[in-house]
């Protein structure tokens, strides 16, 4: 898998009273690039509700460079920055950019997959495992033990 790149629109409703782009937005598009990844590999929602697993998060963190405003050309990456081995827990990174040349934010989520039928954490099937193995990793990635 080659760089995730996912190109999203601000729309006047995701503006907040100073015109520009609310605090909120910014984790929605985070979700959306990450399903969106999952999908265009076949790790469809259909696909994990067949095999009783899905995504958790445990943080979500986003820190705010410049603001964006209507008109503005969004794109979101994803970048994989850390993971266990057999992909049970990982953090992906989000570098929000605007105009093509300035980021605008970046956002961090910590994850983990849940088993469905148990509600409890588990370690993902051969199918979530060949995703995650194929997904762009950051200069600073790094193994956890």
């Amino acid at each position: 898998m080659g760089d995730f790149i996912q190109e999203v629109q601000v729309r006047w409703s995701d503006l907040d009273p100073n015109f520009h782009l609310r605090h909120s937005v910014y984790y929605d598009w985070g979700a959306f690039c990450r399903i969106s990844s999952l999908e265009q590999h076949n790790l469809t929602a259909a696909v994990m509700q067949r095999l009783q697993i899905g995504p958790i998060l445990f943080r979500e963190e986003c820190v705010f460079k410049r603001e964006i405003r209507l008109g503005d050309k969004v794109t979101i990456n994803l970048e994989l920055i850390r993971s266990k081995k057999d992909f049970s827990r990982w953090s992906i990174r989000h570098t929000v950019m605007k105009n093509g040349d300035t980021v605008a934010a970046i956002i961090t989520v910590d994850g983990a997959w849940l088993d469905l039928s148990r509600r409890k954490l588990a370690t993902p099937p051969e199918e979530v495992h060949a995703v995650f193995s194929q997904m762009p990793t950051s200069e600073d990635f790094e193994w956890l033990a």
